[in-house]
């Protein structure tokens, strides 16, 4: 399955394997990745066997989840995902960019392209995001995109940081 979304300034297009360098590039970064869970990545074995993953699952005829690619001027800055419910009536969004492309509004306008695809293509009734509670960031663009605070410290987590606890955000389509 190939799906392209297009913004004012970005086109989203199926994360794949040829992105390696460049999703290695943000995954493996210690400032873009200090506040999520499941990243860094320590090296490009680890970042090529969760592309193999998500182009695995790109090649459904009914994906769980949905992984794009953020380009900007024809360059791969950062990805964006909508991760289905198994009745596939909520979905889960997340994001992710690399730091050089910082405060410029990329997050939000490639959430939003996410958002209206959710809502229109794939007839998700929900969406959540959740972020860690220090990421300030991540929480404005949720607000940004029309998602409301529904609950703070679903999870609890320590770190060489000290203690977080992950916020919750969430909207009805």
């Amino acid at each position: 399955m190939y799906i392209e979304l297009r913004t004012e300034r970005l086109l989203l297009r199926p994360l794949s394997v040829s992105d390696l360098h460049t999703v290695h590039e943000y995954a493996s970064d210690p400032d873009t990745t200090k506040y999520m869970i499941h990243l860094p990545n320590s090296n490009l074995e680890e970042t090529y066997s969760f592309l193999a993953h998500v182009s695995a699952e790109w090649q459904k005829e009914e994906p769980s989840f949905y992984e794009f690619a953020i380009i900007y001027d024809s360059m791969h800055i950062g990805a964006v995902c909508v991760y289905l419910s198994e009745d596939r009536t909520e979905g889960e969004m997340g994001w992710v960019l690399n730091k050089k492309y910082w405060g410029k509004g990329f997050a939000t306008e490639a959430a939003l392209a996410v958002k209206s695809f959710a809502a229109e293509r794939l007839k998700v009734k929900k969406l959540v995001a959740r972020c860690d509670s220090r990421n300030l960031n991540s929480a404005r663009v949720m607000e940004k995109i029309g998602l409301s605070f529904e609950s703070k410290c679903e999870r609890q987590y320590s770190d060489e940081r000290g203690l977080a606890c992950e916020l919750k955000y969430s909207c009805t389509l």
